[in-house]
């Protein structure tokens, strides 16, 4: 299908795609690499009157460390490309988890347009670096008219394409501890190699997040409940699917949704500790 009209504005900067969206209000929508945003609107899920192109806001493309010590965190411009972030010698070294998955997005034409901040803005819940990012814990910075706040990554996804920003705020920054050499596992089921995951599992520090087993990115809190009480890593991956609510679809129904949860997050737990 071909999109509804829109009409398109070009900004330079964060001030300019604030006052672009306070202008055209909850018909305006922000656009970075569009590999989440175009496939949407094609399907008239999105039938935005403005598109707002923020891809030339260079001041939100970086990866750099905030303070010293056990505090410091990694800082993340939404405008960084899925490219950048997998080839970021500083993301390397300090949040690995990260630049692997990013490498697992999509294809090469897919990774050199999409942007961190668009896939955390856009929350499909089958979304990889969503995925990664609940694991890690952290938030997500916002910016609007009445200046930054920032949303914990708990809190920030709320629904299927739906999270706790406003219509006036954007996405500018992605923020996450520092791992370093903690141990971490990513695992994700697809029909192709470049397809989105029918179940993807991401653990790290005890931390174990699902995709595609609710209408967002969710933690498997009953695994991680048990791996704090002690339980072997066989035994806590048998509960990833408890508290879940996947859908079915012509990829896959709930039962095996399930299975896949659980068999991936035996998996990726046993990556992260070296097993």
């Amino acid at each position: 299908m071909i999109p509804s009209p829109f009409e398109y504005v070009k900004v330079r900067s964060v001030d300019e795609a604030l006052a672009a969206l306070t202008e055209h209000g909850e018909d305006a929508k922000l656009l970075a690499g569009g590999h989440s945003l175009l496939p949407i609107m094609k399907l008239r899920l999105a039938i935005p009157t403005v598109l707002i192109d923020i891809s030339g806001i260079s001041d939100l493309s970086y990866v750099r460390v905030d303070g010293d010590g056990p505090d410091a965190m990694v800082a993340i411009g939404a405008g960084t490309r899925h490219f950048e972030l997998e080839r970021d010698d500083v993301a390397r070294t300090e949040v690995p988890l990260l630049p692997h998955v990013a490498g697992r997005v999509g294809d090469p034409q897919v990774r050199h347009r999409g942007t961190i901040g668009g896939t955390t803005a856009h929350s499909d819940p089958a979304s990889d670096l969503p995925t990664a990012l609940l694991a890690l814990g952290g938030t997500v910075v916002l910016q609007g008219p009445g200046g930054r706040r920032e949303v914990p990554v708990t809190e920030f996804w709320t629904g299927f394409f739906e999270t706790a920003m406003s219509p006036d705020e954007m996405v500018v920054e992605l923020r996450v501890p520092r791992t370093g050499s903690i141990g971490w596992g990513y695992e994700k089921f697809t029909r192709r190699e470049n397809d989105w995951p029918i179940v993807a599992a991401a653990a790290v520090d005890g931390r174990v997040a699902l995709a595609n087993m609710a209408g967002s990115v969710v933690r498997a809190t009953a695994t991680e409940e048990a791996l704090a009480r002690g339980a072997s890593i066989a035994e806590a991956a048998e509960l990833a699917d408890q508290g879940t609510s996947p859908g079915a679809d012509m990829h896959a129904d709930q039962e095996y949704r399930r299975h896949l949860a659980r068999l991936l997050t035996r998996r990726a737990l046993e990556t992260a500790a070296g097993v």
